[in-house]
């Protein structure tokens, strides 16, 4: 048997370059997955809301009177005009368009002369509901009816986030820095999910905070976890106490598929990645970072700026010569490095991204 044809090979560049692909990836496979949409921090108040685009379409999340998380697609089920905009608070949904009024559970509640209409049953009207959970006080929402929960997606993630950010629950974002890339935004997933390239292209996180040669990315559902050994605690920029628990000197990230990742440096310090899928040819990657209560902390100020000028800084030049290398007919793919022994120097966990593409 020819050696070369058991290799494995990456995706064709197909996959990240044609416009009807990113359509049908559209319809698909970011519809039926697990999409962030907001922190949980909008939604204090019951009749708190706000809106997010997921996979081509507009949804509204909001916290009803009872307290009780929902989602909706942002749609009229009259004439078809969107209802809300942004984010507020409201004690009922109205449309604008012609002022039918939808209470917070999705049903309807009234509108203009309908009572005229022989039959009408406003009973049978109501909002087309989306699935949506509270993942660590983050807000998830799946188009798919049908969708098995997080946890079954994702098993064991919400017991070690909480082990590695203990006090989780109290968090809320201290700034976001949207960062455009003119890539697919396959090629910076797949960026982010290995770190083959980090010795060579992240001076700084390779040898200011990870362990290189104990770098791994395991498989864990359709999560890619990353684990590594710190290094030079003493010389990070920021004071750590080792003893305040297990987790303070360590480093993690769980990536979940398709495009959020959660990252806690030492000191127990959350940040996160959101890919926003633009076109087949753009992404925009939101840096979330996270204080107690959303107090002011000069360290994770400071932190987002230098992961800014350093780690994401090298990142855009690699995505968007890949995106660039790609375009070219002098590329065919080539094989992975697949380490038996995994490792920092194999491309395992791109080889798992990319069976998970192939299927969706």
């Amino acid at each position: 048997m020819n050696v070369h044809s058991q290799l494995i090979h990456s995706l064709e560049a197909r996959y990240y370059t044609d416009p009807a692909h990113f359509e049908r990836e559209k319809d698909g496979l970011l519809a039926r997955t697990w999409q962030f949409a907001g922190h949980a921090s909008l939604l204090q108040k019951p009749g708190d809301y706000f809106t997010v685009d997921i996979a081509g379409e507009s949804i509204v999340c909001l916290k009803d009177r009872e307290g009780v998380l929902r989602a909706y697609f942002n749609v009229c089920q009259h004439r078809a005009h969107q209802l809300v905009q942004g984010e507020g608070n409201t004690k009922l949904l109205v449309c604008p368009y012609h002022s039918w009024t939808y209470e917070l559970t999705g049903g309807l509640r009234s509108g203009p002369n309908v009572k005229s209409v022989p039959g009408f049953d406003r009973n049978q009207i109501c909002l087309s509901t989306v699935q949506i959970e509270d993942f660590c006080g983050f807000l998830f929402v799946n188009l798919d009816r049908d969708a098995k929960p997080m946890d079954e997606w994702f098993p064991n993630v919400r017991e070690e986030l909480r082990s590695f950010v203990p006090h989780i629950d109290r968090l809320q974002p201290l700034e976001w820095v949207d960062i455009e890339e003119n890539c697919n935004w396959k090629v910076s997933v797949e960026n982010y999910s290995e770190c083959y390239h980090c010795p060579i292209n992240h001076p700084t996180f390779a040898t200011g905070v990870i362990k290189p040669e104990t770098y791994d990315i395991q498989p864990q559902g359709y999560c890619l976890r990353h684990t590594t050994e710190c290094q030079n605690l003493e010389r990070m920029t920021y004071e750590i106490d080792l003893n305040s628990n297990e987790h303070a000197g360590d480093y993690s990230s769980w990536f979940l598929w398709p495009l959020f990742s959660f990252q806690v440096y030492p000191g127990n310090i959350l940040n996160t990645y959101h890919w926003r899928a633009v076109d087949v040819d753009h992404v925009v990657v939101w840096r979330g970072w996270y204080t107690i209560d959303g107090v002011d902390s000069e360290v994770v100020r400071r932190l987002a700026v230098q992961d800014r000028s350093t780690t994401v800084e090298e990142d855009i030049y690699l995505v968007e010569s890949v995106q660039r290398g790609l375009k070219s007919r002098g590329y065919k793919p080539g094989p992975l490095v697949l380490d038996p022994a995994c490792g920092v120097h194999s491309e395992h966990s791109v080889q798992a991204l990319q069976s998970w593409m192939r299927d969706a």
